[in-house]
C-alpha cells in the first residue's frame, strides 16, 4: 500500500496470495481478508502455486521486483517497508523513464468490495480482555479503536461505556478521544493501567483508566530489522508486529509475532528478548534456543506462560522457573495441520490465533482456521472440541451446532466464555452451564 501510495504513476502493485492452510484457498475468505486489511490493489488468489514457482519464491511474505520488460530485477523475503526499495525503484524509473519504455498510464480505478459492506459496530475485533465478571475490553481492530464494555446481569448484552481511539488509523498519544492506534490486538490489564499490543505500529501502548490519557511505553512506530532490542530505552526501540500480552506486578510478556519470539518488558523501564531465536520453527528447549511460528496469544497461568504458536498450529508452555524452558503441547510443525481431537502427538489444530484459561486449569483454544473453540488440558494434552460445526457461519445454538468464522480471541469468566469472532464482525458468549453460544448484544 505504501509503494501504491509513494508512486501513484511509476509502480503498479499487484500482490498475489499463494495458500498454505485449506482455509485460506477459499476465494471468500480471501476477499474477507483483503477487506480487513484494507487493501486497495489486486490480488490473485494463486491456489496453486504457480505464480510461486515461477517467480522462485521460497517464504510468506516476499516482494518481487519486475521491470516494464517482465525481467525480475529482485526479491526479497520477510517483513518489509517501502524504504529499503526506494532506491531501486527511483533507478528503475529513471532508466526506463529516458528510454522512453515506461507507461504511466494509471490503471482503472478499481472498486473495493468494501465499498458494498454495511456499516458494523465492529469491524474485525480481534482480541477480548474481561477486567472482572461484569467488564470487558474489546480489541475493534478493523475500527482501529478499543472498547469498553459494561456487560448486563446475565452476561448477554453490553453497553459501550468508552471508547479508546478516534477510529482512524494513525500513532498519536493524548486523551483517550484524540489518541490513535492501528489495527490494535492483545491486551493485559495491571491495576488502572490497560496496556494493548498496537500491531501495525508496532508499539506496546498504555492506557491510564482514570485520567483517560494513551502514552507510548514501547516501539517508536517504525518496523524492526533486527531480533534483538536496538534502542537505549524501549521507546526508542522498534518492535516487530507485536501481537499480544500477559501481564505480572512488574513484567509484561509479549508476542513478538514478526520476529517469532517472546519479549519481556520490566518495569517499562527493561526491554530484552525472554524466548525464541528468531527463527521460524518448532523448536523445544531452553528460552535461548527455542523457536516459535508467529506467535499470537498468551496466557498465563499454573506456573507457565502458554502461547498460542500460529503458524506451527501449536501450543506451546514455558515453564517460568529459574532456567525456563519451552515445550510443546500440541503441534508438530510449520507443514502439519487438520481438525483432529485427541492426545498429544495425534491432535492436529489449524492456525490457532486465541488462548485463554479457566481456574480450574483448563485451556481453551481459538482454531481458527477450523472455525472452531477447543479445550486442552495441559496436564494430559488431551484436546476436544467444544464449539463449533468446522463450517464457517454465524449460528447461535448447543456448542456443537453453533458456528464461528475464524475466531481469534476469548476470555473465560464466571461460567462463560466470550469470543472474539473475527469475520463475523461479532462478540459470541458461550455459556459453560447451558452448552449454549449467543451473540453478545451491545448496545
Amino acid at each position: 500500500a505504501q509503494l501504491r501510495r509513494q508512486y501513484p504513476e511509476g509502480v503498479v502493485v499487484i500482490g498475489v496470495h499463494s495458500p498454505k492452510f485449506p482455509t485460506e484457498k477459499i476465494t471468500a475468505n480471501l476477499a474477507a481478508a483483503v477487506m480487513r486489511h484494507g487493501i486497495h490493489h489486486p490480488v490473485v488468489n494463486d491456489v496453486d502455486f504457480n505464480v510461486w514457482s515461477q517467480y522462485g519464491v521460497r517464504a510468506w511474505p516476499t516482494v518481487v521486483l519486475v521491470d516494464p520488460a517482465g525481467k525480475v530485477v529482485g526479491q526479497q523475503s520477510g517483513e518489509i517497508s517501502a524504504e529499503g526499495f526506494a532506491p531501486v525503484i527511483d533507478a528503475m524509473i529513471a532508466d526506463f523513464a529516458e528510454q522512453g519504455l515506461l507507461d504511466r498510464t494509471p490503471i482503472p480505478d478499481l472498486q473495493l468490495a468494501a465499498a458494498d459492506e454495511p456499516p458494523r459496530l465492529l469491524h474485525y475485533p480481534s482480541k477480548v480482555l474481561a477486567a472482572s465478571g461484569d467488564r470487558l475490553f474489546v480489541a475493534d481492530t478493523g475500527h482501529h479503536r478499543l472498547l469498553e464494555v459494561q456487560l448486563s446481569l446475565d452476561g448477554r448484552s453490553g453497553e459501550i461505556v468508552r471508547v479508546f481511539g478516534t477510529g482512524v488509523a494513525g500513532f498519536a498519544d493524548g486523551h483517550i478521544t484524540a489518541a490513535h492506534f492501528h489495527d490494535p490486538h492483545g491486551m493485559a490489564l495491571r491495576g488502572n493501567t490497560l496496556y494493548v499490543a498496537d500491531t501495525e505500529n508496532h508499539a506496546i501502548r498504555a492506557v491510564d483508566l482514570v485520567r483517560e490519557q494513551v502514552r507510548t511505553i514501547a516501539g517508536t512506530g517504525t518496523l524492526s530489522r533486527t531480533l534483538r532490542p536496538s534502542g537505549t530505552t524501549p521507546t526508542t526501540t522498534e518492535l516487530r508486529s507485536p501481537w499480544a500480552l500477559a501481564a505480572t506486578e512488574q513484567v509484561l510478556l509479549i508476542a513478538m509475532a514478526g520476529s517469532h519470539q517472546i519479549w519481556v518488558l520490566i518495569d517499562e523501564q527493561t526491554l530484552g528478548v525472554f524466548a525464541g531465536t528468531g527463527a521460524e520453527a518448532l523448536i523445544d528447549g531452553p528460552c535461548g534456543e527455542a523457536a516459535f511460528n508467529q506467535p499470537s496469544d498468551l496466557v498465563l497461568a499454573m506456573g507457565h506462560l502458554f502461547v498460542a504458536d500460529a503458524e506451527a498450529s501449536a501450543i506451546r508452555a514455558l515453564d517460568l522457573s529459574e532456567e525456563p524452558r519451552v515445550l510443546t503441547l500440541v503441534g508438530q510443525g510449520l507443514f502439519d495441520w487438520g481438525d483432529v481431537d485427541g492426545v498429544g502427538a495425534a491432535v492436529r489444530l489449524q492456525h490457532p490465533t486465541g488462548l485463554a484459561g479457566d481456574d480450574g486449569g483448563l485451556l481453551y483454544i481459538a482454531d481458527s482456521y477450523n472455525h472452531k473453540i477447543k479445550t486442552l488440558d495441559p496436564t494430559t494434552g488431551e484436546v476436544r472440541t467444544l464449539i463449533g460445526t468446522g463450517e464457517q457461519g454465524a449460528a447461535d445454538g448447543p456448542f456443537l451446532e453453533a458456528q464461528l468464522y475464524e475466531p481469534e480471541g476469548l476470555v473465560a469468566v464466571d461460567g462463560r466464555l466470550y469470543i472474539a469472532d473475527t469475520n463475523n464482525h461479532l462478540i459470541r458468549v458461550a455459556d459453560l452451564a447451558t452448552q449454549e453460544v449467543q451473540t453478545l448484544q451491545l448496545l
